[in-house]
């Protein structure tokens, strides 16, 4: 039986299909399309002044931001300064081992930090820790 099929049902199948592989990869394709633009506009855009002698910290929930226009963020969402020493005050005595991680925009005016550190130290956390970007 020259270049026929065989009517045989014994024989092994010997070729691979991929449809079922190049559908699952184009959906994760779509889905990090999707999501990508997502993740990347919920970061805050802050330009941290560069430093030799950074060293690494310790997690911490209490992670301030202050962009460069004076807009307080605590983990990265909007906190108002007016209501600041209420919410700190809401977390308990508990958090005041925690040390309070403060990221500032290099262009951020010196006395927009000290006014956050100020408002932390009345609340009661004495551990402080700027964030810098490592120049090594």
């Amino acid at each position: 039986m020259a270049g026929g099929f065989a009517s045989n049902s014994d024989d092994e199948i010997s070729a691979i299909n991929v449809t079922p592989l190049v559908d699952v990869v184009l959906v994760l394709l779509i889905i990090f399309m999707i999501t990508a633009p997502v993740l990347y506009q919920s970061a805050i855009k802050v330009q941290l002044p560069k430093a030799k002698s950074g060293e690494t910290t310790q997690k911490s929930p209490l992670n301030f931001t202050i962009t460069q226009d004076g807009t307080l963020m605590w983990d990265k969402e909007r906190a108002d300064w007016a209501a600041l020493p209420a919410r700190l005050k809401a977390l308990g005595p508990s958090i005041l081992d925690q040390p309070a991680i403060i990221s500032a925009d290099e262009k951020t005016p010196h006395g927009t930090v000290i006014k956050l550190m100020d408002t932390l130290r009345q609340a009661g956390l004495a551990k402080f820790a700027l964030n810098v970007e490592s120049s090594r």
